[in-house]
C-alpha cells in the first residue's frame, strides 16, 4: 500500500496531460527552470556582495595599538 505502481503514476500521468494539455507543460517546465535560474543568480549575487561588506568592515577597523599610538 506505501508504494505506487506503474499503473498509477500511468493514470496520474494521463490526469496532469487531461489538466494541463500538451503544449502546457513544456511552457510550465520553462517557467520553472527560468525560476530557478534567477533563484541561483539572486544567491549568488546576495553572496558576492556579503563578500565586499565583510572586507570592507576588515578595512575599517582600526587596531587598538595604532588608536593608542594616534592619540598620545
Amino acid at each position: 500500500m506505501g508504494s505506487l505502481s506503474i499503473w498509477h503514476w500511468l493514470i496520474v500521468l494521463v490526469i496532469v496531460l487531461l489538466l494541463f494539455g500538451r503544449g502546457k507543460l513544456p511552457e510550465l517546465m520553462g517557467d520553472m527552470a527560468k525560476g530557478i535560474k534567477s533563484f541561483k543568480k539572486g544567491m549568488a549575487d546576495d553572496d558576492a556582495d556579503d563578500q565586499r561588506t565583510v572586507e570592507h568592515r576588515a578595512d575599517e577597523t582600526v587596531s587598538p595599538a595604532k588608536e593608542k599610538a594616534s592619540k598620545s
